[in-house]
């Protein structure tokens, strides 16, 4: 069995669903609704979408840094992080950690835009289905590379933490749904 280390390294990221949740719903910061691509094309394709906004990438990373560090400041939080995370400090993880979450949602979005998949769109197929499975989880792998420079994830770490989000990201999807914040349930 994995180090379950890395599932709490990954629980800061709560912070983006708790932040970006309520300025869904009530429509706030509407000035930064504006698609991170600018309206880019590729092979007649967006780049993105329109649902990557400056709005959801700036709460969403201000979400998971305010969460690393007031987490930082329970002891029974941070002593149950990896050593080398401890030692570089809620900031710099914090960081690192918001940016993995912010940019590793970025590649899934364009393979989707490109396989004319729209966004929150799902195909029918088992490509479709597979997609819309590594989309609960995507930005593990973004995690995983902006955190090496401090700590190297294991494979194994790596898996076990992309389950824990996938089933914790359904459970936050499904609750968005209910409160008004997400169109869909998945």
């Amino acid at each position: 069995m994995p180090d379950p280390r890395a599932l709490w390294v990954f629980l800061p990221v709560l912070g983006a669903y708790l932040a970006h949740a309520p300025v869904l719903r009530f429509d706030l910061l509407p000035a930064l609704v504006r698609p991170l691509d600018g309206g880019a094309t590729l092979r007649g394709r967006r780049v993105l979408g329109d649902n990557k906004t400056w709005r959801g990438a700036l709460t969403m990373f201000a979400g998971v840094l305010a969460a690393t560090v007031l987490l930082s400041r329970a002891a029974a939080y941070w002593s149950r992080l990896p050593d080398e995370i401890r030692a570089a400090g809620p900031w710099t993880f914090g960081i690192l950690l918001a940016l993995g979450v912010v940019l590793g949602e970025l590649p899934n979005s364009f393979l989707k835009r490109q396989l004319d998949i729209a966004p929150g769109g799902r195909r029918a197929s088992p490509v479709g289905v597979a997609l819309a499975i590594f989309d609960q989880g995507d930005f593990v792998l973004g995690v995983w590379l902006l955190l090496a420079p401090v700590w190297r994830m294991t494979a194994g770490q790596a898996l076990l933490a992309f389950a824990a989000v996938v089933v914790a990201h359904l459970a936050i999807n499904v609750i968005g749904f209910a409160i008004g914040a997400r169109r869909e349930w998945l």
